[in-house]
C-alpha cells in the first residue's frame, strides 16, 4: 500500500529530535525501527505531517547497569535485548523480547518504539510493567520518568507530549532470590498475541514466595497487574496446587475483552494456562 504524504526529516541527535517535534507540533510522528509504524502508515491509520527519523540518533543505544539498576537506551534492539545476559527478574526482559515477531522484526524493532506505539498485544510493555519499570520521557522543556503503568493509558495511548520522546527505561535492581517467566499464546509463531503472561517471583531459601508481580497482556486495552493472583502466592511455596490457584484468581479478576479473533471467555482461559505456565517454568528454575 501507499503511504500518505508527509514532510521527511533525519535527526542527528536527540537535541535536534526534540526540536522538530516542538516545531512541527502533533501532526509530527517520530520514526525508530520502523516495525510498528510503517504498517500503521499503509493501512491509512496514521496521516502525520512529519516524519522524524531517529534511527541514527546517537546515545540512546546503550544499556547501563548501576546498583543492580537497569538503564536501557530507547534504540536498544529487540534482538539485543533477547540475547541480554539479565540476571534474576531483570531475565524477563529477554524472555518477552524472545517471544516478538520474527528475526527481521526483532533486528529493527526498538524498545522505545514498542514503548511508544502501545499496542495491546506488545510483549515488552508486560515486562516493563511486571518489573516496575520507569519510561524516560524528554522534551525541549526537560525530562521527567513516568511509571510504566501510569504511561500506558489505553490501545496505541500513552502519557507522552507531543514535543516528547521516549529515551530510556530504567528498571529497578531486581530483588535477591528473583526470577522470571513468560509465556503468550499466538495463532501462528510470530503473529501477534491473543494473550500473554509475565510474571516476576522472589524466594527466600526455604522457597516460601516473598514478592510477585503478575502482569498479563493482550487481554485487556493495557497489560495490567493481577494482584488478586499476587497474593494468593505471596508466602506459599511453589507447589502445583498453589500454582493452578494463582493461574484461577488471575483468570478471574481480568476483564478481559473479545474481538473478531477471540472472545472474552476464551482470553481468561489463556490467561490461566499462561499465568500456570509462567509460574511453572520459575518454579523449575527454583528447584534447579
Amino acid at each position: 500500500m501507499k503511504l500518505p504524504p508527509f514532510a521527511y526529516v533525519r535527526a542527528r541527535t536527540v537535541d535536534e529530535a526534540l526540536a522538530l517535534l516542538g516545531e512541527a507540533g502533533e501532526g509530527a510522528k517520530l520514526l525508530a525501527g520502523g516495525q510498528s509504524l510503517v504498517p500503521v502508515l499503509a493501512y491509512r491509520l496514521f496521516r502525520p505531517t512529519h516524519l522524524v527519523d531517529v534511527d541514527s540518533v546517537t546515545g540512546l543505544d546503550g544499556i547501563a547497569v548501576g546498583n543492580g539498576a537497569l538503564e536501557i537506551g530507547a534504540l536498544v534492539r529487540h534482538a539485543r535485548l533477547e540475547r541480554a545476559r539479565f540476571d534474576g527478574a531483570h531475565r524477563l526482559l529477554a524472555l518477552a523480547a524472545s517471544h516478538i515477531g520474527h528475526v527481521p522484526i526483532r533486528a529493527r524493532g526498538t524498545l522505545g518504539g514498542s514503548l511508544a506505539h502501545a499496542d495491546p498485544a506488545a510483549e515488552l510493555p508486560v515486562a516493563a510493567l511486571a518489573l516496575d519499570a520507569r519510561v524516560v520521557a524528554r522534551s525541549s522543556r526537560g525530562e521527567r520518568e513516568v511509571a510504566v503503568g501510569r504511561f500506558l493509558l489505553g490501545p496505541f495511548t500513552t502519557a507522552l507530549e507531543p514535543d516528547e520522546m521516549v529515551v530510556a527505561l530504567r528498571v529497578p535492581p531486581a530483588a535477591p532470590g528473583s526470577h522470571a517467566g513468560f509465556r503468550e499464546f499466538a495463532v501462528r509463531s510470530g503473529d501477534f498475541a491473543l494473550a500473554s503472561a509475565g510474571v516476576v517471583v522472589a524466594c527466600d531459601e526455604q522457597g516460601a514466595v516473598t514478592s510477585a508481580r503478575i502482569v498479563v497482556g493482550g487481554v485487556e486495552p493495557v497489560p495490567r497487574r493481577m494482584s488478586d493472583a499476587e497474593d494468593v502466592l505471596i508466602g506459599e511455596l511453589l507447589r502445583a496446587d498453589t500454582i493452578a490457584a494463582v493461574a484461577g484468581a488471575a483468570s478471574v479478576s481480568c476483564e478481559a475483552v473479545g474481538d473478531r479473533n477471540v472472545d472474552a471467555d476464551t482470553r481468561r482461559d489463556l490467561v490461566a494456562a499462561l499465568v500456570r505456565a509462567a509460574l511453572i517454568d520459575v518454579q523449575a528454575e527454583v528447584a534447579a
